[in-house]
């Protein structure tokens, strides 16, 4: 069974986070979900925005650096959102990596170097999603997937952002249970 690290979008670890690692914990993988919050969650994307721009992106992406350090190399890094950037900051610069899940967002590998040779990779999103579609990380992660021997991207129709999140009105289960059925086959394989 493999080991996942998940890191939590804009609006916190919410209950719905939770419920997402707690059925991949029922699967049978150990998953971390640092609270990089501290407790705080919020209602909505904006609200959680500006909780972050207060405390600053690089500080929390560097809380998310420091919540791993006493893990084990060899994790599967995910995250939702704002989650996905550490994430991918540790599936690039931190070795031993051996595979990551990007949910609703994705950068350029070239924000934080090379991606590791033989660490596979899923990436999920709506396909009119304004923050995913909109703000170009659809393109960042059609590149990125291309450049990876086992990578893959997933679009699901529709327009929201936070459709996994079980505790927040944008949730979509049709959407989230396919997403979720790939991600235990993509972990069972690690």
């Amino acid at each position: 069974m493999a080991e996942v690290v998940l890191f939590h979008h804009v609006c916190g670890l919410t209950p719905g986070v939770v419920a997402f690692a707690d059925r991949l914990r029922g699967a049978g993988h150990t998953v971390h979900t640092p609270d990089l919050f501290d407790g705080r969650t919020f209602d909505s994307v904006d609200e959680g925005m500006a909780h972050l721009e207060a405390a600053g992106f690089g500080a929390m992406v560097q809380r998310a650096v420091d919540a791993v350090v006493d893990l084990p190399a060899a994790v599967v890094y995910a995250g939702f959102s704002f989650g996905v950037m550490p994430a991918e900051k540790l599936a690039i610069t931190r070795p031993g990596a051996v595979g990551a899940l990007f949910f609703e967002s994705c950068a350029p590998a070239a924000e934080f170097g090379s991606w590791p040779e033989g660490v596979p990779l899923q990436v999920h999103g709506m396909d009119a999603d304004p923050f995913f579609s909109g703000e170009g990380d659809v393109d960042a992660a059609r590149e990125l997937v291309a450049s990876v021997d086992e990578g893959e991207l997933f679009l699901y129709p529709g327009d929201r952002h936070l459709f996994t999140d079980s505790s927040l009105p944008s949730y979509d289960a049709d959407a989230a249970g396919l997403l979720t059925g790939r991600v235990l086959d993509f972990l069972a394989a690690r």
